[in-house]
């Protein structure tokens, strides 16, 4: 389709000859005589190129220009002006209401090369316009696609590591179904110490997930009956370091990767890998220590039968301030012993009806794990784990 020339000028004879050169280079053009006429139809004529006269009576074309900017930004505006308005004409070239300038008299060449110049300038001008929309459009169903992407990775990384978890805890028999009372343990300490989400959450992923480097542990120093060699000892407490990379690789549980990494320091800086102390330790990591000590002391081991709540309590007591975060004492004994005990007993409950079961149920997505019982997940039964 050609481009369309809208034409302004009081003189008749130079209008006739401006439309008549611009048709006979393939525009279509629309001319008026007055300024006022052009502006009432520019939203209709939908010009590519505008040309207007300077000296007109009632309005100047750089007046006319300014308007016929407001109303047809996309148009390019081309001041046709005498010698003599020269100076006044280059300031609206300046003020950036005209593209160019054309004398009176005008070189025909010149005319149109103006003109064809000013045409292409517009129609890139619409074209980077059209593109810049299309960009937009893509990028927000790019952003849609994305979020999407990151949805099912949070749903199928969640299903792989309850997985690592389950055949943790397989290989470790002892320590069935402790990640996940620590896990709520932690999340109701938390909760009492004045800890809101997103750190909530994070902290009972942290505690659910903090043996999860002990994938990388052989078995035959991980599942050692007796007690561990220097050498052993050595390679076992690496995995705290193993979990805090592996949680590295995912995006949505690195924030837990601290706990992970630090769930073995204690208060007074006897603990390990780094031998942090005090409030130098993540809250997370002072968290789990305290529940990690309540469900220890609370649960069967090959070694020796579970103990009472009130041993693990004064043993927390004995060790405050030394293993144990003062304040994080401190809140767990605010919290009522039929809580605990009532988590334990949810947990235990599910490790019933997970045993009697045939396969495992489905895995709840992430932003299920945000609130509790959320790790109260059912592992595969042992033949599936692959040991």
């Amino acid at each position: 389709m050609p481009d369309r020339v809208l034409i302004v000028d009081d003189d008749e004879l130079i209008l006739r000859a401006l439309a008549r050169i611009l048709e006979a280079s393939g525009y279509v053009t629309r001319c008026y005589l007055a300024p006022d006429e052009a502006l009432a139809a520019l939203e209709d004529e939908n010009p590519v190129v505008i040309i207007s006269d300077y000296m007109m009576p009632g309005m100047d074309g750089v007046d006319f220009l300014k308007k016929a900017r407001q109303r047809a930004p996309g148009a390019v505006r081309i001041l046709c002006t005498a010698a003599e308005d020269f100076k006044v004409a280059l300031q609206a070239v300046n003020a950036g209401e005209v593209f160019r300038i054309i004398s009176k008299p005008w070189h025909q060449q010149e005319l149109i090369s103006t003109v064809s110049q000013a045409a292409e300038s517009s129609r890139l001008r619409r074209e980077n316009e059209r593109l810049t929309a299309e960009v937009q459009r893509q990028n927000g169903q790019l952003r849609e696609i994305n979020l999407r992407l990151e949805e099912m990775v949070r749903h199928r990384t969640q299903a792989l590591l309850e997985g690592l978890i389950s055949a943790l805890d397989y290989r470790d028999s002892e320590t069935q179904w402790h990640s996940r009372r620590v896990s709520l343990y932690a999340r109701r300490l938390a909760q009492q110490l004045g800890v809101a989400e997103p750190e909530l959450t994070v902290i009972e992923h942290g505690a659910l997930l903090h043996d999860i480097g002990k994938i990388g542990i052989r078995d035959e120093v991980l599942l050692k009956p007796g007690p561990l060699s220097p050498s052993e000892w050595t390679l076992m407490k690496r995995h705290p370091e193993l979990g805090w990379k592996l949680l590295q690789r995912v995006d949505y549980l690195r924030p837990a990767a601290d706990i992970v990494l630090q769930h073995q320091e204690k208060w007074d800086g006897t603990g390990y890998p780094g031998g942090l102390a005090g409030e130098r330790i993540v809250i997370g990591a002072r968290v789990f220590h305290v529940v990690d000590t309540l469900d220890a002391i609370t649960s069967d081991r090959p070694y020796r039968k579970a103990r009472p709540f009130a041993d693990a309590r004064a043993e927390l007591i004995r060790c405050r301030g030394s293993q144990f975060d003062p304040r994080a004492v401190d809140a767990f004994l605010a919290v009522p012993a039929e809580e605990w005990e009532r988590i334990r007993t949810d947990v235990e409950t599910v490790a019933v009806l997970a045993a009697d079961l045939q396969e495992p149920p489905p895995i709840p997505a992430h932003e299920d794990l945000a609130h509790a019982p959320a790790t109260l997940l059912v592992p595969a039964p042992a033949a599936a784990s692959g040991g």
